[in-house]
């Protein structure tokens, strides 16, 4: 895992399928106040992430959430690509 700031004054990102794939981790450790905020500090680390983020969708702490939610710090923004299946 990837930190760039403590837990307890940051938000992890968590990183699922193609996402995962892009960064190379399961998750970060960065700083924002919005989830478009939180988005770009992950792309920032992860240059590769931004083509897969440009479709996916955001958990904040488990509801999904558009790009100008406030995200609190210590709150986990999961990236969800889009994926097949059934």
């Amino acid at each position: 895992m990837t930190t760039t700031l403590p837990s307890d004054h940051g938000v992890t990102v968590r990183y699922w399928a193609g996402a995962r794939a892009a960064t190379g981790v399961a998750s970060d450790v960065v700083g924002g106040s919005t989830v478009a905020d939180v988005v770009a500090a992950a792309v920032a680390l992860h240059p590769a992430l931004e083509p897969v983020a440009a479709v996916a969708t955001f958990l904040v702490d488990g509801s999904a959430s558009p790009p100008d939610r406030t995200v609190p710090a210590g709150a986990t923004v999961e990236v969800l690509p889009p994926f097949a299946g059934g």
